[in-house]
């Protein structure tokens, strides 16, 4: 058995030592890229480069990756010695310091890690951004090395060009020079082929502002980025193209999306972001296991036909004349889009004023309908019921008007004398607005529950909580029962009660039974008191139970009271609670009566809880 144990030791250490030397390094991989960017990073576009890459980096939730990076600026210097000096640090400095991946951006960058890996990172894959197709045809980068090409044309551009400028002859190509242009070298080869009928012109040199200021007609300049003023002074080619479009008269057609704020009209631009987060996933599936040989270079879409809005204003260019599925940053709102919630509020006012008074107007008028047709169809009684409710009502209902409607009056007085003196406190006038309202919205309330009771609708069964009704029906009530000096208390379950039924039926229901018992209280001279309480009743039902201090149900009645036209009021109809059992009925639910041992009756209502 230890012989067989040793033995399979041996086979395994063996495949270990046999395994192809980069597989062990795949496997062993420090979770680490070191970035190299042959500009400057503190530059707009070769930021957000960083900035996709950094976000994609910080999304990946594999494992935690340290992040490197180096700004060679080569659009400032160059030559053999400044680059061997630059690898001579690079060496020093990370020389404790594994690295997983090395990230390039753009094509000369990627040139010198190809020639500094052997003493640099021998072993560790390397994958490119930034690269044009011709470039990576030109470096013919081995199978260790990935990444993402960028197709960027002249042709793009000149077709953009177009677009903005109707009947284009001429085109003024505006740029340091082609040995200096890290991401348009290869237009040299492309303006040199010519397009047909269009004149290209090279670009100008020191005097470069006065010529932009001064071309003809049908001509438009697409800039490729200025490095300096010729004379010894650097800048970032963003600022360049901000004192270029200063002086131009003519638009700027760009290709790079950094170039668009600072002047640029716009065109195929490259998006950084996009090629920083392309770069980062190639990055983190070698960093997770993946070799790079698995994930062969290919043409990847960072190109993106985006416009600025200021500048086709400036410019006047329809957004029609735009290439197909074009972009358009910076568009100013239009004055609904930037005040949109003020007037959507003002309009919103206006509706409700509007509202309010032809609900008042038809509800005057569907009252006045219903009293006639309810003397005539005794297939409204529960209409009827309801209306006679509201009645007894009607007295708390105007008290309950009347104090916002009051206020409203005498603050609209109050604000008129404020506007008319000759320095009016604006601040005041304000406050005063904020109760108007508060009051209106408070009136609103109370025409609401109105209409909730008084609205003819078919039964209609919704998801409803028993809850709120209860507190909805006992806030109506509140007024009532002050009047006729009953104390109302309310007491609801701690859980929401979810049952289907009709809101307004449901509320007539507890209406009636309170009401009902305020009339069985009205010849005691004190203590007069209702409670409400709804509770669960198991996983099945809902109860509601309104009790009152009242004397109480005769024993002998106690099955009597829910027949229509049975009552112990001098006027009284006797179909309120006959009206609802049968709503209760409706509903699927239980009504029954009983007397307390301590005196006054109790009423329950049953209702099977929602599923």
């Amino acid at each position: 058995m230890s012989s067989a144990i040793r033995l399979s030791g041996l086979i395994i250490l063996l495949a270990a030592l046999l395994a192809p030397a980069d597989l062990r390094a795949q496997q062993t991989r420090p979770h680490s890229m070191l970035v190299l960017d042959q500009s400057d990073r503190r530059g707009p576009f070769y930021y957000q480069v960083f900035v996709g890459l950094r976000d994609a980096v910080s999304a990946h939730g594999h494992a935690p990756t340290t992040v490197y990076t180096e700004s060679l600026d080569l659009n400032r210097f160059g030559g053999e010695a400044y680059q061997e000096d630059f690898r001579r640090f690079l060496e020093a400095k990370y020389r404790n310091r594994p690295i997983g991946v090395v990230v390039t951006i753009g094509a000369a960058a990627l040139e010198l890690a190809l020639r500094w890996r052997p003493q640099l990172w021998p072993d560790t894959p390397i994958v490119f951004s930034l690269v044009e197709e011709a470039d990576f045809k030109r470096l013919q980068p081995p199978a260790y090395v990935t990444g993402g090409i960028v197709n960027l044309k002249l042709k793009d551009a000149v077709t953009a060009a177009r677009a903005v400028v109707p009947e284009l002859k001429t085109v003024v190509l505006v740029g340091a020079d082609w040995e200096r242009q890290v991401l348009f070298r290869n237009w040299n080869d492309q303006a040199a082929a010519g397009i047909p009928g269009l004149e290209i012109i090279g670009r100008p040199m020191p005097e470069i502002v006065e010529r932009v200021a001064a071309l003809p007609d049908h001509s438009a300049i697409i800039y490729t980025g200025l490095y300096s003023d010729g004379k010894g002074d650097y800048y970032p080619p963003s600022d360049a193209l901000s004192f270029l479009a200063a002086k131009a008269n003519r638009p700027i057609v760009v290709a790079a999306e950094t170039f668009l704020e600072p002047g640029g009209i716009g065109g195929f631009v490259i998006v950084p972001s996009l090629i920083g987060a392309e770069a980062a996933g190639r990055a983190l599936r070698i960093l997770d296991g993946e070799t790079p040989e698995s994930l062969p270079p290919s043409v990847i879409d960072v190109v993106k036909p985006i416009f600025n809005w200021r500048q086709m204003q400036h410019w006047n260019v329809s957004e029609a004349s735009l290439p197909k599925g074009s972009e358009v940053h910076f568009r100013e709102p239009s004055f609904l889009e930037k005040y949109r919630w003020r007037a959507v509020a003002l309009a919103m006012a206006l509706l409700v004023q509007t509202a309010l008074i032809a609900f008042l107007l038809h509800e005057r008028h569907m009252r006045r309908s219903a009293e006639v047709e309810a003397r005539s169809r005794l297939s409204e009684l529960a209409h009827i019921n309801r209306q006679a409710t509201a009645g007894e009502l009607s007295s708390s209902i105007a008290h309950e008007l009347n104090q916002p409607l009051g206020s409203i009056l005498t603050n609209a007085e109050s604000a008129e004398l404020i506007l008319a003196s000759p320095t009016p406190d604006l601040q005041e006038v304000r406050e005063i607005i904020s109760d108007i309202k508060r009051d209106d919205l408070r009136a609103s309330e109370v025409i609401r529950r109105m209409r909730s009771l008084l609205k003819r609708a078919p039964f209609e069964k919704k998801e409803i909580d028993l809850n709120q009704t209860m507190r909805e029906a006992f806030d109506f009530l509140k007024l009532q029962a002050s009047t006729r000096n009953v104390a109302i208390y309310l007491q609801t379950s701690p859980q929401t009660l979810r049952v289907k039924g009709d809101p307004v039926q449901l509320q007539q229901v507890i209406l009636n039974l309170v009401v009902n018992s305020m009339d069985a209280m009205a010849k005691m001279p004190y203590g007069r008191t209702i409670i409400g309480r709804t509770e669960v009743n198991g996983d099945a039902s809902a109860v509601i139970s309104i009790c009152d201090s009242g004397p109480g149900i005769p024993q002998d009645r106690l099955n009597d009271i829910f027949d229509p036209f049975f009552t112990t009021k001098e006027q009284g109809m006797g179909i309120g609670l006959s009206i609802a059992r049968t709503i209760v009925l409706a509903h699927s639910g239980q009504l029954w009566a009983e007397n307390q041992s301590g005196g006054g009756a109790v009423f329950h209502l049953s209702l099977p809880l929602a599923a």
